[in-house]
């Protein structure tokens, strides 16, 4: 029996996966062995983050590792560490200064265990909780309440590790905000338009900020607010005031503001620009200049100091967060000229891959939006991140990493741990070379635990195992030692078959978008049914259904060599789906549930392929109809065109039980469902009557023309 739509976050709200253990198993020489009566030990003084955490992890040990643990409080938690018998201590530095001494960073922390003592002992709570879940991690992948014996320093390399929810717009119930935290994230996201109002609707802001403390996150504001005033103007300082200012005096506890240029321009002066805010520009008008919200206005750094004088009076640590998404496009000297007259005491975030060139089959192409297709970093990036390092500017990146881009817009995540991985690798690299400290993990695409957020979780903390040595250990742990050849082999093809996928606008917002359920248009318009409350339905610009790439020569060189790469990807997600299938051939019982969730995403994902090839198949022969004088001619291009959409509503048939099977396919935070088997039937029915009315009706015209 399939999912009913949005039964997913049945599964998101399960943080600690039950019966994680494997009975058989049993402790090495220099293992600890937690079992019944042993006691999860805080001080009197705990703080509520703490006093959580511990009853997380007594939680964790019920459900994954059947096993009961007390919980008590102890008015000498370091008499406790030194002498307890079966306890686990969990503390910060100030309660257990003699563990604490070695700890020097936020967020990090020290496991002593020994015998049958552990004590795990953070920089600050939240590091106390960093612990307690890695201790998680280091069990599940011993499937056993085994923990070798060790004294153990980790840090973490990035903060903040931002993210936007993956259960719906701006909505964080308790249990995903658990599994962020267990997940190494540090802070989430919420677009802000007005005092406690998303542009989705109402959102209590001081409520989730309560909560977010709670698992040790931040929250970040994304500003949906307009800027309708030049800093210069007589009454700026009072209209910022009342906006940036008002909020913040609200909210100030507010970690930060992302500042992004398409929702933050204001009317800048630069003569580069129009000077006005985009929908504020005549629309009978043609406009010969970019609006200042896609340039690097030179007046931008007067803005922030106005934007730093109304909020940070209220919070006068407060994260100022300026994105250079939008203008990456512009010449680097006018660039870097705008980083050069940035304040200081703001963080610079550029996307990581963004901007990127690169030559396929003799044609350039662009990395238009996020993509995991390539690693990183693009020069677009480096050359930004180099001139805020040589300022002293904080530095941070959009990197995708909670597993998502705009690579297929409807799937929870990209199970492409090996280009993951080449990504990881860029950016502890851009860590090391320029001072990367924070990322941003998401856009509204959301964030969705998986084995991918395990790797990266990984990548993050150091010391940590080489990738490959966590690629063997998980796929091992998910799926078992005699499954994990042929799940690292799935990974490889899966990953490799990434690296052949070619962004473009046309496809990011076309049928790589909304995958097997986007039209395929002939000469009448479609619109692809949306829900009432979604924030991006179909007929706003994230999903465009007059399908219309770029061209290069008159023989389609470009649509040709995107065909032929696309072509190579679906080959090696097919191989890969094959190597998964051998896998499920060998895997227990207990991890089949899972990996058949991975197999129908893979399956979901190939099925994507074949409709932007297909869509890109008809797309050159309706071209090829629509220029076509001759009734014979037109006639054999028509049936040429019925083939390419059979094989598409074929296509789109074999993925409707992929979609029932896993409510979360065909789902996307802001667009709501665009693939679910309604939709799919939507778009079967919209190609029919393209075969069955609107090419008859064409030729005939052009019979009796």
């Amino acid at each position: 029996m399939g999912e009913r739509n949005y039964e997913f976050r049945n599964r998101l709200d399960v943080v600690h996966k039950p019966n994680r253990i494997n009975p058989a198993l049993q402790p090495e020489a220099d293992e600890c062995r937690i079992g019944d009566g042993w006691q999860i030990v805080i001080s009197e003084d705990a703080s509520p983050l703490v006093v959580h955490v511990a009853k997380d992890l007594q939680d964790y040990f019920f459900a994954s590792m059947s096993c009961s643990l007390l919980l008590r409080r102890s008015s000498d938690i370091g008499d406790v560490a030194e002498n307890g018998e079966r306890v686990i201590v969990l503390a910060e530095k100030a309660q257990l200064p003699g563990y604490g001494e070695s700890l020097h960073k936020a967020r990090s922390y020290r496991i002593v265990a020994d015998g049958d003592n552990i004590v795990i002992c953070g920089f600050d709570e939240r590091g106390a909780g960093q612990g307690s879940y890695y201790l998680e991690d280091l069990m599940n992948l011993r499937e056993a309440p085994f923990v070798k014996q060790q004294d153990t320093v980790r840090e973490p390399v990035f903060s903040p590790r931002m993210i936007h929810s993956g259960w719906g717009l701006d909505v964080y119930p308790d249990a995903h905000l658990n599994a962020m935290a267990h997940a190494g994230i540090d802070a989430i996201l919420v677009f802000v338009k007005d005092i406690d109002q998303t542009p989705f609707g109402y959102l209590d802001f001081n409520h989730v900020i309560d909560r977010a403390a709670l698992h040790g996150l931040d929250v970040y504001m994304y500003s949906y607010l307009q800027s309708k005033k030049h800093p210069d103007d007589p009454d700026a300082e009072v209209y910022y005031d009342s906006t940036y200012g008002r909020i913040m005096e609200k909210y100030p506890r507010f970690k930060g503001i992302i500042f992004v240029g398409e929702s933050c321009e204001f009317p800048s002066k630069d003569p580069n620009t129009t000077g006005m805010l985009r929908l504020e520009w005549p629309k009978d008008k043609p406009r010969t200049k970019p609006s200042p919200g896609w340039w690097p206005c030179t007046d931008y750094p007067q803005w922030l100091d106005m934007i730093k004088k109304v909020t940070r009076k209220h919070n006068p640590d407060l994260d100022i967060v300026f994105w250079t998404y939008n203008w990456g496009y512009a010449p680097e000297e006018e660039r870097l000229r705008l980083i050069q007259s940035l304040p200081t005491d703001i963080s610079l975030m550029a996307t990581f891959e963004m901007f990127e060139k690169f030559e396929r089959d003799g044609v350039i192409h662009t990395c238009v939006d996020y993509t995991a297709s390539f690693a990183g970093p693009g020069k677009y990036f480096a050359s930004e991140a180099k001139a805020a390092h040589e300022r002293g500017i904080r530095l941070y990146t959009m990197a995708n990493t909670g597993g998502l881009s705009w690579d297929i817009g409807v799937i929870p995540y990209e199970p492409i741990p090996y280009q993951w991985a080449n990504r990881h690798a860029g950016l502890r690299r851009a860590h090391d070379d320029w001072g990367l400290v924070g990322l941003m993990e998401s856009h509204h695409f959301g964030w969705w635990p998986s084995f991918v957020s395990d790797l990266t979780k990984w990548a993050y903390w150091t010391p940590s195992p080489s990738s490959e040595e966590t690629f063997a250990a998980v796929a091992k742990r998910d799926f078992s030692p005699e499954a994990a050849p042929h799940v690292l082999e799935a990974w490889k093809h899966w990953s490799e078959g990434i690296r052949h996928y070619i962004p473009t606008n046309y496809d990011q917002y076309g049928p790589f978008r909304i995958g097997p359920s986007y039209p395929l248009v002939f000469r009448e318009p479609a619109y692809v049914p949306q829900a009432w409350y979604a924030h991006f339905g179909s007929n706003n610009r994230i999903v465009t259904t007059a399908y219309s790439p770029r061209t290069d020569h008159e023989n389609n060189l470009r649509v040709n060599v995107e065909i032929a790469s696309l072509e190579k990807m679906a080959d090696y997600w097919h191989r890969g789906n094959a190597a998964l299938e051998q896998a499920i051939a060998l895997i227990p019982e207990s991890k089949l549930p899972d990996a058949n969730l991975l197999l129908g995403l893979n399956r979901f994902i190939h099925r994507c392929v074949l409709t932007a090839i297909h869509t890109k198949q008809w797309w050159k022969l309706k071209q090829s109809l629509l220029q076509e004088q001759d009734p014979a001619q037109a006639e054999a291009i028509a049936q040429g065109m019925v083939q390419v959409a059979e094989r598409e509503i074929a296509n789109a048939e074999a993925t409707i039980p992929l979609t029932e099977a896993d409510s979360r396919l065909g789902w996307e935070p802001s667009m709501e469902y665009m693939t679910d088997p309604e939709h799919l039937q939507w778009k079967i029915a919209q190609v029919r009557h393209v075969l069955d009315h609107e090419l008859p009706e064409y030729l005939k015209s052009k019979v009796h023309a």
